[in-house]
């Protein structure tokens, strides 16, 4: 029996909604957990996702992406789906997650096969991915992506779509994104728990990127990080298709912890003092600029305190630093630096600090910007920061089709694992061209 087969199978799970055009999306992280109810809008453009309705919770149970409460965890995704089934004015049967925890990890794998019939068909197709995803033998980890990168046939690389091309073989490169498999069936629980069927995982930079960068900046190339409040995550875009992503376990909650320290404050007052004085970039009248800092519970009959803005930021400056440094070397050590080229958005709640863009310009050597979510409408103002980029992308994903070899919920097995869960032209729901479209 699969291990996740207490869930829907792809096919099942698809349909689960009932509702045609109805797409909804959780993103759980550290400091909030977001619902989106989307319809779908036939523009002449192509569909565009409508957002009509939107819930969102304080986080618990959840601690760096993973859930370690599970009934708190629970609860507090039924709430933010809940309310998000309120304001639309509809329920809903079956959710896509994201997924930050777990070490999401990237891995390419190639294979090649002879055409038995000198002609590239659709069995063809499915052969060959077959036999790539088969290669993957890794303990303990579960796929979630497998993203077809390039197609060969013969000498001839860089095939957008082979079928109907004649030669000999037929090759492709597959970029496998894959994830422990212990605090993936942690979540997925609390899903079944909310009497929720699962519809797919995505991975969180993943998802961000497909909601915060631009077209030119998927083709030409660029790198996208999530930065959450308990992790920040990198996802590298080029030629149109996602290449690598990374994970670093340091995230908002860090800052906020330095600074409590630092300051002898409690957790809740140095989140406010982050937010309202936090910055990454000197000013002359920091040290001027005094701010008051409640004291410690358990300082009997001592007042407020006070320190300069200037020990605040020298507090929060090293640790994002740091952050943007592990990143960097991460990204170096995989080789992939270059294929992004001098593009980079950030995004997540803990990139709306003032100077974080100038911070992560200088360590890495590129053009900056700081983005919210985008493709989607009906969104106000208050979700449309970049904190709730992750949970749009995951709602473009679903109405626009994904650009997967596999798709749906994630499945282990000897069955299941090493297979194509669906052929190609079911892959999205715009068919076999619409899958290798997608798929560059």
């Amino acid at each position: 029996m699969s291990l996740f087969g207490f869930f829907r199978s792809s096919s099942s799970a698809n349909t689960a909604q009932g509702k045609p055009g109805v797409c909804a999306a959780l993103d759980v992280g550290t400091s909030k957990i977001a619902c989106f109810i989307s319809r779908t809008d036939q523009t002449i453009a192509g569909p565009r996702p409508r957002v009509v309705g939107v819930g969102h919770q304080s986080s618990k149970g959840v601690r760096a992406g993973a859930v370690v409460d599970m009934e708190a965890a629970a609860e507090a995704m039924r709430d933010a789906v809940v309310q998000a089934e309120r304001m639309a004015g509809l329920a809903v049967s079956s959710v896509s997650v994201t997924l930050s925890s777990g070490q999401p990890t990237s891995s390419r794998v190639a294979a090649e096969i002879e055409l038995s019939k000198g002609q590239v068909t659709d069995r063809d197709l499915r052969r060959l991915l077959n036999g790539a995803l088969a290669q993957f033998d890794a303990q303990d980890r579960v796929i979630l992506h497998a993203i077809p990168l390039a197609w060969s046939v013969d000498d001839h690389r860089g095939v957008r779509d082979p079928r109907g091309m004649f030669g000999h073989r037929l090759g492709v490169d597959v970029h496998i994104i894959t994830a422990a498999v212990g605090p993936l069936r942690n979540l997925l629980s609390c899903v079944e728990r909310c009497h929720l069927d699962l519809k797919s995982v995505v991975a969180t930079p993943y998802a961000s990127g497909l909601s915060a960068l631009g077209d030119d900046e998927v083709q030409l190339g660029a790198v996208l990080i999530d930065m959450g409040a308990g992790a920040t995550t990198a996802a590298v875009f080029a030629e149109g298709a996602l290449v690598h992503i990374d994970s670093v376990p340091v995230g908002g909650s860090h800052v906020t912890s330095d600074v409590a320290r630092g300051l002898s404050t409690p957790l809740s007052a140095a989140e406010r003092l982050k937010s309202l004085y936090g910055s990454v970039l000197d000013s002359p009248d920091d040290d001027q600029q005094m701010i008051e800092v409640p004291p410690v519970s358990g300082e009997i009959n001592q007042g407020y305190g006070s320190a300069p803005r200037s020990l605040l930021n020298s507090i929060i400056r090293p640790r994002l630093e740091e952050t943007f440094e592990l990143i960097r070397d991460r990204l170096d050590a995989a080789g992939v630096s270059d294929l992004a080229g001098r593009r980079m958005v950030l995004t997540g709640g803990a990139s709306q600090m003032p100077g974080t863009a100038e911070l992560a310009a200088r360590v890495f050597a590129k053009q900056v910007r700081t983005a919210g979510p985008g493709g989607v409408s009906g969104l106000g103002d208050a979700v449309s920061g970049p904190a709730f980029s992750a949970v749009a992308g995951v709602v473009r994903r679903e109405t626009r089709g994904a650009a997967e070899a596999i798709s749906g919920p994630p499945q282990v097995g000897s069955s299941r694992q090493g297979a194509v869960s669906e052929a190609p032209e079911k892959a999205s729901s715009g068919g076999m061209l619409r899958w290798f479209a997608e798929s560059f």
